[in-house]
This record gives C-alpha cells, sequence and structure tokens, in this order.
C-alpha cells in the first residue's frame, strides 16, 4: 500500500493550476449515456473519474482520453447497452449511484449497486429513489442491488426534497429530461456542480430553469454531437487557499473562478488570510496573526463540508479558541484522531470541533480514513515539525490531480512510496 513521505517546515512559492471539478465531471459523465458523442473539456483525472469511465464502458459506452488535453470524448452508439451498474465498480465511488437516473429515463430499466465511497456518515440513497418513485417509476432493493424500472417512461410531475440533497438533486434531474411533461423540484440543492449539469444539459436542448431551490425541467432532448468543459475543483482550490495560508510566501493559484468561493474568501479572510482575488486568478501568502473563528458547514451558498477537515489545520494555528459545526454528515471528523498525534489540541462534542490554538504540529505516522480527511493531513504534515509519514493515501488519488507533483514545483519535500 502506498504511502507519503512529507518533510514539514518548508517555504512554499509558485503557481499551481487549478483542475477541473470532480465532483462536477462525475454527473456530467453519468449525463452522457442519454446522448451520442460528447466531449468533455478540463477534466480531472483522479481515480473516481476513471472508475466512472469504467462503468460508463461496461454499460456499453465507449471513450478516449487525452490527459495531456484533460479531455475526454464519450460515445453512445445505443448498441448492445447493459443496464447494470455492478457492485465492483460502485463499491468504491458514491457516485457511481448517478447512473441510474440515465439508464432508468433513456432505457427504461436499471439495475445498480448501492454504492459505497468515504465512511464519513451513512448517506442513505432514500432521496434519490424517493424521487424516482415521484417520477412513476417502481423500485426494490435486493441483495445489494437497486432494481428499476419504468416500463411506460417516466411522467413529468411536481414535489419538494425533504432535506437537501446534492446527489439526489443530480439523479433527479438526469431521470426528468426524459420524463413526460413538466417536472418542477423544490428545496434542491443548487452548488455550482449542478449549475454546470444544468449548462451540460441545455446543450442538448433540455428546457431547464433553475430559480432559488427550485428546478423546472421540460423535455426537448436532442442527441447531437456537444462539447463542454468542467468548471474549476472549488474545493482543490480551497484546500490550496489554505495550503498557501499556511505555507507560503505567495502562492498564486490559476485556471480558477473566484466567484466559486466566496464564502470560503471571505472566510479566509475574516482568519486574517492576506489574499489578492482577481477573477481568474488568486495570490495567498503566509499568514503570521490567525485569528479564531467558529463555523458551520451548510449547502451551498454557505461553508463546505468538503473544507471542513483542511479549514481544521487553518484554526490549530490561530490564537484561541475556533469551533467548526459539522451539520452535513454526522461522521465528518475521522482525522482528528490522527491531528492529535501530530499535537493537535482538538475537542469533538456532539457534532461540535473544538481547535485550540495556536498548536505546534509534530511529524508522526498517521492514517488517512477519507478523501477530504487525507489531504488535511498533508497540510498538517507541511507545517509540522520534521517527518510525517501518511498511510492508506488511495483516498487522495480519487480526488486530487497530480497533488504531489504540484506541491514539490513549490517546493515541498513529497516522496511517494
Amino acid at each position: 500500500m502506498q504511502k507519503l513521505i512529507i518533510d514539514g517546515k518548508k517555504i512554499l512559492s509558485g503557481s499551481i493550476n487549478i483542475s477541473g471539478s470532480k465532483n462536477s465531471a462525475l454527473p456530467i459523465l453519468a449525463a452522457t449515456i442519454l446522448n451520442n458523442h460528447t466531449t468533455i473539456k478540463n477534466i480531472p483525472f483522479v481515480n473516481d473519474i476513471l472508475t466512472m469511465l469504467n462503468l460508463l464502458r461496461f454499460i456499453g459506452l465507449k471513450y478516449k482520453i487525452s490527459k495531456k488535453k484533460n479531455l475526454v470524448e464519450v460515445i453512445n452508439s445505443n448498441t448492445n447497452i447493459n443496464t447494470v451498474a455492478p457492485y465492483k465498480l460502485v463499491k468504491t465511488m458514491r457516485a457511481g449511484i448517478l447512473v441510474l437516473g440515465p439508464l432508468l429515463a433513456k432505457y427504461r430499466r436499471a439495475k445498480v449497486s448501492l454504492p459505497g465511497g468515504c465512511a464519513i456518515g451513512t448517506r442513505p440513497v432514500d432521496l434519490h429513489l424517493f424521487a424516482l418513485k415521484k417520477l412513476g417509476a417502481k423500485i426494490k432493493i435486493k441483495n445489494g442491488y437497486i432494481f428499476a424500472s419504468a416500463i411506460n417512461g417516466l411522467r413529468g410531475t411536481r414535489f419538494k426534497f425533504p432535506t437537501i440533497s446534492v446527489g439526489a438533486t443530480e439523479n433527479t434531474i438526469l431521470a426528468a429530461v426524459q420524463a413526460k411533461g413538466v417536472t418542477i423540484i423544490d428545496n434542491c440543492a443548487v452548488e455550482p456542480e449542478i449549475k454546470d449539469l444544468i449548462n451540460f444539459l441545455k446543450k442538448l436542448g433540455v428546457n431547464i430553469k433553475i430559480k432559488g431551490r427550485q428546478i423546472t425541467i421540460k423535455k426537448i432532448i436532442k442527441e447531437k454531437k456537444i462539447s463542454h468543459k468542467i468548471i474549476c475543483d472549488r474545493i482543490e482550490l480551497g484546500t490550496y487557499l489554505i495550503c498557501g495560508a499556511l505555507t507560503a510566501k505567495k502562492l498564486k493559484l490559476k485556471n480558477v473562478d473566484s466567484d466559486l468561493v466566496k464564502k470560503e474568501i471571505k472566510t479566509l479572510k475574516k482568519m486574517g488570510v492576506k489574499l489578492n482575488v482577481n477573477k481568474n486568478f488568486i495570490e495567498v501568502f503566509k499568514s503570521i496573526n490567525i485569528k479564531k473563528i467558529n463555523i458551520k458547514t451548510e449547502p451551498y451558498p454557505g461553508f463546505p463540508s468538503d473544507l471542513q477537515a483542511q479549514i481544521m489545520i487553518l484554526m490549530t494555528q490561530a490564537k484561541g479558541l475556533s469551533k467548526i459545526k459539522e451539520n452535513i454528515f454526522e461522521n465528518r471528523f475521522m482525522h482528528v484522531p490522527e491531528l492529535k498525534r501530530m499535537g493537535a489540541k482538538i475537542e469533538i462534542r456532539n457534532n461540535i470541533a473544538y481547535i485550540s490554538g495556536p498548536c505546534y504540529l509534530n511529524g508522526a505516522e498517521v492514517m488517512a480514513t477519507d478523501l477530504r480527511a487525507s489531504v488535511s493531513l498533508v497540510l498538517a504534515a507541511l507545517i509540522a515539525d520534521k517527518r510525517t509519514k501518511i498511510n492508506r493515501i488511495y483516498h487522495l488519488d480519487r480526488g486530487y490531480q497530480d497533488l504531489e507533483k504540484k506541491l514539490i514545483k513549490c517546493n515541498a519535500r513529497i516522496k511517494r512510496i
């Protein structure tokens, strides 16, 4: 099993190109089932993306990739289609569930394994199935698989999600684009990744509108040759913003859309982080007097749960007691015991983390528990005294493209063994 060895206390400097959004690319790849010829640009070739491409190939689609151009071309000839998403391909990646909507909509049946992914909470698929049933699907769960059918096709309707869910919103959109009539969904997630999916579907002729947390969809889908450029990865961007605040003389982050991280920028500035914000690039500087802060994770446009572990490292360097209330996942503080091994002063009570700082971190051998937790350990290692060894880094490869290369280019001392 691969590990990262990181020597801390190195001052970083340079520029980093932010990759395309994994969380945007995954539902758009699932959406290629609906079309015959799709080119996706600015795609990040992380393991979750490769898994999704293998899933599409299993279903019967073909693809060509160009890693130099960060581009993938997906072709669906609608022949020899297998409407199954097997356990072996879905077990490591929760986004595999997103093929359920388009398969059911277009081919009127699907058999999809219950998904895996990070062990950060139950994250049930109940809301996905709730929405598909509202559209007229018949669903049963047996032997770890979801069996869904709509013999006469899906039907447009109006309903409200009981709670906000990104994945369920995406799956519902992907199903509703083939439903008869009009679908109106209330209490939707409105993350930038969902808006990117909507912009993609508009290129297929789908009449789809978003207003507040309401999405209206009318079927006017036309299979044709289209191309689409994925938005920048706002979570990767946020991660490197925090990295720069911790370690960098100056770190310039390029290929970005700063409008996607308004909440994160506001939070970092409140903590005393020095930033130079432009539309297409952001410069961040090592900040000495970090201020304590209280934050809570919320659906967009609130502070993202996917940056909770990373900003916790910045809080360890703040003067006083900071707090994080985790409102999205019930088990997303798994990185805390590992950080405490490095000397962090953190206590968890209920769903709130209390972080005392500033504290001196020491290198140690630690274990990555999920995708975002693993990168928080990288950030901690970069500012820790001496050497840190991070085990189980396959989580990192699921969501961060060329992380070591990007950091090494900026003077970090990292080695994969």
